[in-house]
């Protein structure tokens, strides 16, 4: 019996792990801490690096826990988040409920103590904007949705940089556009990929709503955005010549895969994107920060 009750308290402990959709946290908190480091010139006082982290981490496992709870019925219907712990039962909507609320008051406290309350007003800011505005409402409301939604997802970048300067500086909304114009292709190409569940859900995702080939070249055409802006940082001497050339090679390849994706050809084209996409937004915040260090400081 003490055997079995281990057993479920280690299941409920990686049922509400899992709540927080920590993949997704921590390439949030990946561009956070960038953000941080790129906003001054030598090193981030480390008690800001820490808890500021820990603070945006928190109130994004809140607004991903309420995505959880909100969502709990289409994920039903979708094999991507049919097994999700509030889906299928695992995680009670109340204690969800109560699970996120705890996460988001100790994320806002943290802020508000430990940094400045610039940068707490703007996370809650943030997560009202993913949790509510977007779960709840644009989500099922447009197929645009993921490009409306996309402005709470860039923050992260943005509230790193606040929690160090205690100021909104334009260089840190060109790291938030960067991650705003990147978005679109990469859940799209992920909805390619599931079309068929997104539609059994009733979700209006664009390859539901307008088709794969109008989905495609919308990527297509957002990956030429996503190019152009990722140029602004070195435009504005912002960064240098070794992210240049990381942004143009970067880029390169994102273009690759959005005309493979537009040619129709392999089966496999949108799931081969969206983990690029990803590789892609870690690889750029990383030259980012090397060419902050080794060449531009």
């Amino acid at each position: 019996m003490a055997i079995q009750t281990a057993k479920l308290s280690f299941t409920n402990w990686r049922d509400y792990y899992e709540l927080t959709k920590p993949r997704v946290v921590m390439l949030m908190i990946l561009t956070s801490l960038i953000g941080m480091l790129l906003a001054v010139p030598g090193m981030v006082p480390l008690e800001i690096l820490i808890l500021g982290n820990i603070g945006i981490a928190l109130c994004a496992g809140s607004a991903a826990a309420i995505n959880h709870l909100v969502d709990r019925y289409i994920d039903t219907k979708m094999a991507r988040t049919s097994n999700r712990p509030v889906a299928r039962g695992r995680v009670e909507p109340r204690k969800a409920i109560l699970f996120s609320l705890l996460l988001g008051i100790l994320g806002m406290a943290v802020l508000m103590v430990f940094v400045n309350v610039l940068t707490a007003w703007l996370t809650l800011i943030s997560l009202i904007g993913y949790a509510v505005i977007y779960t709840m409402f644009l989500k099922h409301a447009t197929p645009q949705n993921i490009v409306i939604g996309g402005l709470a997802g860039a923050a992260p970048p943005l509230l790193g940089w606040t929690a160090v300067t205690n100021e909104i500086h334009p260089h840190a909304l060109l790291l938030v556009l960067i991650i705003f114009a990147w978005t679109p292709p990469h859940f799209w190409a992920l909805a390619v990929h599931r079309k068929e569940d997104y539609a059994r859900a009733k979700v209006p995702m664009l390859p539901v709503t307008h088709g794969v080939p109008y989905t495609n070249l919308h990527i297509l055409l957002y990956t030429f955005i996503l190019f152009a802006v990722s140029l602004l940082p070195f435009a504005t001497a912002m960064l240098g010549w070794l992210y240049l050339l990381g942004a143009v090679v970067l880029g390169l390849g994102f273009i690759y895969w959005s005309l493979v994706m537009l040619r129709g050809r392999d089966p496999n084209a949108g799931i081969e994107t969206f983990k690029y996409s990803i590789i892609y937004l870690m690889a750029l915040f990383c030259i980012m920060l090397l060419d902050h260090y080794l060449i531009s400081v």
